[in-house]
């Protein structure tokens, strides 16, 4: 019998809390920071302020049965960073590859970055493919049906999101969440914004 002390969640104290490392990847100007900032907080600031270096913040996600602790890695688009990013790519479980869908380019950068987290994780992660700024949809230079063949050709997941409106950021990682090894059948509860923090790089850089 439980002694009376015991909480009512001592069904989740009987293993380690999971911890996801999940890196966001792009060019720059893209919305990784602004994807996690909607995820995080619920929020979206139309200042733009590039990410310098590499930015670290976590949230909670409460499931059916366990609770998945997701970190965020939000990496610095701009060229002169990214000798970092494979160090961080390294120990991901999920690599979040975005891009804007009014921005080519930004959308042919992907296949190089999908290419530099299968060097380093091969086939042992996860790869989401994220179009993001679905809400500037009239300024639109990929189609949905393109960047879905590139995913499928790549054997990757696909979605498309706006940091901006709130479309699909909730979804894209509740989706993340219920592909996880081990966790394909469960139900998604809610979300907890339980000890999120910022952390900037401990590294220096200039602006």
């Amino acid at each position: 019998m439980a002694s009376p002390q015991t909480p009512a969640s001592a069904d989740f104290s009987s293993s380690p809390l999971k911890r996801t490392k999940i890196v966001l990847l792009g060019d720059q100007s893209v919305g990784k920071t602004s994807l996690i900032t909607r995820f995080m907080y619920d929020t979206f600031d139309n200042t733009y302020q590039a990410t310098i270096g590499i930015d670290f913040l976590s949230k909670t996600m409460y499931l059916e049965d366990r609770t998945v602790r997701l970190q965020l890695w939000d990496t610095a688009g701009q060229e002169r960073f990214r000798s970092l990013i494979p160090s961080y790519i390294r120990d991901s479980s999920v690599a979040i590859v975005v891009y804007d869908i009014t921005n080519r380019q930004s959308f042919l950068s992907t296949t190089r970055w999908i290419d530099e987290v299968r060097s380093e994780r091969g086939n042992d992660v996860i790869i989401v493919l994220v179009g993001n700024k679905a809400d500037l949809s009239d300024k639109r230079q990929i189609g949905l049906e393109e960047a879905q063949k590139q995913a499928d050709d790549l054997n990757i997941m696909f979605m498309e999101t706006s940091a901006k409106a709130g479309h699909n950021v909730k979804s894209l990682f509740k989706k993340i969440a219920m592909s996880l090894p081990g966790m394909e059948n469960n139900v998604a509860a809610g979300t907890s914004e339980n000890n999120s923090k910022r952390l900037s790089s401990s590294l220096n850089f200039a602006a």
